[in-house]
């Protein structure tokens, strides 16, 4: 029955991406109904259809599925994180990635700039304006490149005064402390070079604006990795949510497997966050709406909380796009304010039930 269910379950995400899919191709300052006749009349005025098909093409639609490709990632690593703290309140920035990401940012921002500040960017010595994510591929490479790598050492890191991933306790406190501190290092870079700050907070609020088909590709492909290796890893977790002497007893390897789990949940939250900023709650929230509604194997709700992650993100950047418009929302502040009032809901029915359920 729950096979059955979680079946359903999969394909009615899968449909309901597609449908969001071509919401989000309609979406935007420019308006559908302005881009809908030179593309039906190519014809009748080439340098509008041109327009157009560039609009769509190369910015919509790879914004849109790069929307669903970071969500997807986020929802996975939540699932993983989850289960690997046996914590439901656990997300994917646990281990101190998201303040390693940022300041690897900051510290980039810090050496490229200079100058006054403009809206939406900082300024470079030359006096010509930037932002983290607009920017031309040289650069938008090294901040990217900053995010993933400061995700990674901030996760090593952890490790390191974690002493492994033997304690999954220590593991946790430890992603605290480094959290904690990393973020304190970024505000004083930030407080060093304040030209920077502009700059800074699209990827601080979140953001996929500036996703093109290079940074979709790069986040399916990683997308796919991690899938096949959460599949690899899932009857760990189902060991694991039984207690660790029932793994012990079961003859999972347990610390080789923590390990790879840790860089799994790294990878994936890297991936995500050095594409699109920090985006709260997608990965907290994902697996928590899977297992609302289906109670399944962790092989299962890896793969459900990923689609229902990009489900998530992809509704998200719908919204922000069109709530405002022509102006748009930060995608990460409308999903901490949405996920934000789900748990507090989940909360409020958990307390009148007798009891916080989450």
């Amino acid at each position: 029955m729950n096979l059955r269910r979680a079946s359903f379950i999969g394909w009615a995400l899968l449909g309901l991406a597609l449908l969001l899919a071509a919401l989000g191709v309609c979406v935007g300052s420019a308006g559908f109904e302005n881009l809908l006749g030179p593309l039906l009349n190519p014809l009748r005025d080439p340098e509008q259809y041109a327009m157009a098909h560039q609009i769509v093409w190369d910015i919509r639609l790879p914004r849109t599925l790069g929307a669903w490709a970071a969500g997807a990632l986020l929802g996975l690593a939540g699932a993983l994180a989850q289960g690997l703290f046996r914590n439901p309140l656990a997300d994917p920035f646990l281990l101190g990635s998201a303040s390693g990401a940022s300041l690897g940012v900051a510290l980039v921002l810090a050496a490229m700039g200079g100058g006054a500040g403009t809206l939406g960017g900082a300024m470079m010595s030359d006096g010509t304006a930037f932002s983290v994510f607009g920017t031309g591929w040289l650069v938008r490479l090294g901040l990217t490149g900053a995010a993933f790598g400061g995700a990674v050492l901030a996760v090593l890191l952890t490790l390191a005064l974690s002493r492994g991933v033997q304690h999954t306790l220590r593991l946790l406190l430890a992603g605290v402390v480094v959290g904690v501190v990393l973020g304190a290092m970024t505000h004083l870079v930030l407080l060093w070079s304040p030209e920077s700050m502009q700059a800074m907070q699209a990827f601080m609020l979140g953001s996929t604006a500036f996703v093109g088909w290079t940074a979709c590709a790069v986040m399916a492909g990683v997308w796919l990795l991690a899938s096949a290796a959460g599949a690899l890893l899932a009857r760990l977790l189902d060991g694991l949510s039984l207690g660790e002497a029932t793994a012990h007893s079961l003859g999972l390897p347990l610390t080789s497997m923590r390990f790879a789990l840790v860089a799994v949940l790294a990878l994936a939250t890297g991936a995500a966050v050095a594409q699109t900023g920090l985006i709260a709650f997608v990965g907290l929230a994902a697996p928590h709406l899977v297992r609302s509604v289906v109670k399944t194997t962790h092989g299962r709700l890896i793969l459900l909380s990923s689609l229902m992650g990009g489900v998530l993100l992809m509704a998200a950047d719908t919204l922000a796009r069109g709530l405002i418009a022509p102006q748009e929302l930060p995608v990460g502040v409308l999903t901490a304010v949405l996920g934000g009032g789900y748990l507090l809901w989940l909360m409020h029915r958990g307390t009148r039930g007798g009891g916080i359920s989450l």
